[in-house]
């Protein structure tokens, strides 16, 4: 990801996150958490948590007391702070985790891995944390098509400017075997891919062009850069490939998720 999508991703606050993307990271939580295999008694850490969709989820499950969120974005750790009281809140990067060996039955990274500089180190790191036996769930969207809101508003850029900054061409793991393959190669064992399956509900289209105006993420990072005249056309092509809806319609985002288990 670009430094500019970068910035503007993670000092955003935890509403506007929630506004564009939070609706479907919340759906998303329980479907990974299940992979993870998380269940009651275990303590778990919710690595890269942005402002705690999928903490939220472990906190229903184990208590505030049995989680750790881990963030690089001081913004993103206030919102999860605040809206998680008792939950270990730490400030750190998947690439470093500020977490002791074996302290945990499970680790998860929702949406996290296609942001991190280094995705190897990352799955190294998550291995590291997790006891042997213990668990380790990640996912990303599927930027090949099943997210549809991305995959629409891509299209939709690219039949305008041929070198607009497509996710499936400038992020990784956002492809079939991508995620298996760097678990696999971090070690781990018994190794699956699932797609976990959500969707949105919007009110109308001027609801969700709202929320790619606030600049949040790669996608919404192109929208505000370009100039008022070129952000009307790209608006065009992207409701007309939305199929110009008039009134309430539903997304679907597909994720490419993975599991593996710590080596015992």
């Amino acid at each position: 990801m670009d430094e500019v999508a970068g910035s503007r991703t993670f000092t955003a606050s935890g509403d506007a996150y929630d506004s564009f993307m939070g609706r479907y990271s919340i759906a998303l939580a329980p479907l990974l958490a299940d992979l993870g295999g998380v269940v009651e008694g275990q303590r778990v850490v919710d690595v890269g948590c942005g402002p705690g969709a999928l903490t939220a989820e472990l906190v229903l499950r184990l208590g505030a007391g049995a989680v750790v969120a881990c963030d690089p974005s001081p913004a993103f750790l206030a919102a999860c702070r605040e809206r998680h009281p008792g939950v270990d809140v730490r400030q750190g990067r998947a690439e470093a985790l500020p977490l002791g060996d074996d302290a945990f039955d499970a680790a998860l990274a929702q949406l996290v891995l296609h942001f991190v500089s280094d995705a190897e180190t990352a799955a190294l790191e998550l291995r590291r944390v997790v006891r042997p036996s213990g668990r380790v769930a990640v996912c990303v969207w599927d930027f090949e098509g099943g997210m549809q809101m991305l995959r629409a508003f891509w299209d939709a850029a690219v039949s305008l400017d041929p070198d607009a900054p497509d996710e499936l061409h400038t992020m990784r793991f956002g492809r079939a075997g991508e995620l298996s393959a760097l678990l696999a190669g971090a070690g781990f064992t018994d190794v699956s891919e699932h797609p976990l399956t959500v969707r949105s509900d919007y009110t109308d289209f001027e609801e969700l062009w709202t929320s790619l105006l606030l600049g949040i993420g790669p996608a919404g990072a192109h929208l505000v850069a370009l100039p008022p005249q070129e952000q009307e056309r790209l608006r065009a092509a992207y409701l007309h490939l939305l199929g110009s809806p008039a009134g309430g319609f539903a997304l679907t985002a597909v994720a490419r998720a993975a599991v593996g288990t710590v080596p015992a």
